[in-house]
């Protein structure tokens, strides 16, 4: 990896580390937009998981206190079996059918309220979280509209959305880690760049605590509302990077 590359990619993930911060999603969204640009998929896959996963973590650590752990337990069952299912398949990411994933998961946060009833602080609905999210996230790389799904409907506050939310999605950048990387120390394979990860590591808490500090002086109302046009306007910048990909423009 260059070192133009290497500092795309540490800017990147300080920069996407605290539009999770405020927003409890899009970060992951956008950064793994930014990793394909400058490595494989199945790299950019196992990258962005290492370091979604330490921002996740550290923004649940920064948020413990508005943790529920009944809701991450039931996650954590749902993403096992989700984990495996996906591992059994052998799926392959490619850049192309990956930014066309990356462009539909947001249309997920247009679902009318009462579409689904759904629910995170039901013990069947964040099974079902589980399994349903980490399964997207395997495939797509994200899932944090399709996760919003199950919270939009609770009666939690902003920082518990956040901070429960960063404790599943732990859980589902580990599996992709696993899934992923797994095969790629199997067979060898040198092209994940460390040392880079290690020096993204420290950008992406320092993005993760700016964020946490933004969120202070959002009401719940508007933090909604911002998610929504966030992510969409992504979708649509990814949904474009799938067509040029496709037709080879």
């Amino acid at each position: 990896m260059s070192v133009a590359a290497a500092a795309f990619v540490m800017l990147a993930a300080l920069l996407t580390a605290a539009v999770s911060g405020v927003l409890g999603m899009a970060g992951g969204l956008l950064l793994l937009g930014a990793l394909l640009l400058v490595l494989p998929a199945t790299v950019a896959f196992v990258v962005h998981g290492l370091l979604q996963l330490v921002s996740n973590g550290w923004r649940a650590y920064l948020q413990r206190q508005h943790l529920r752990w009944s809701i991450v337990g039931w996650y954590a069952l749902g993403a096992a079996v989700a984990a495996v299912a996906v591992a059994a398949v052998s799926y392959v990411p490619s850049k192309p059918v990956t930014y066309l994933l990356l462009g539909l998961v947001p249309a997920l946060v247009w679902l009318p309220k009462g579409l689904l009833r759904l629910d995170a602080t039901r013990r069947s609905h964040a099974l079902l979280a589980g399994l349903l999210t980490t399964a997207v996230n395997l495939v797509a790389g994200v899932a944090g509209p399709l996760l919003d799904v199950f919270f939009v409907r609770t009666q939690l506050g902003r920082h518990s959305v956040v901070a429960t939310k960063a404790a599943t999605q732990v859980l589902a950048h580990l599996a992709k880690v696993v899934v992923y990387g797994g095969p790629l120390l199997r067979a060898g394979e040198s092209t994940i760049p460390y040392a880079v990860v290690l020096l993204a590591v420290p950008l992406s808490m320092l993005g993760t605590a700016v964020g946490g500090r933004l969120l202070d002086r959002l009401s719940d109302a508007g933090f909604r509302s911002a998610t929504r046009w966030v992510v969409t306007a992504i979708g649509a910048v990814y949904l474009a990077q799938a067509a040029r990909l496709a037709w080879g423009a």
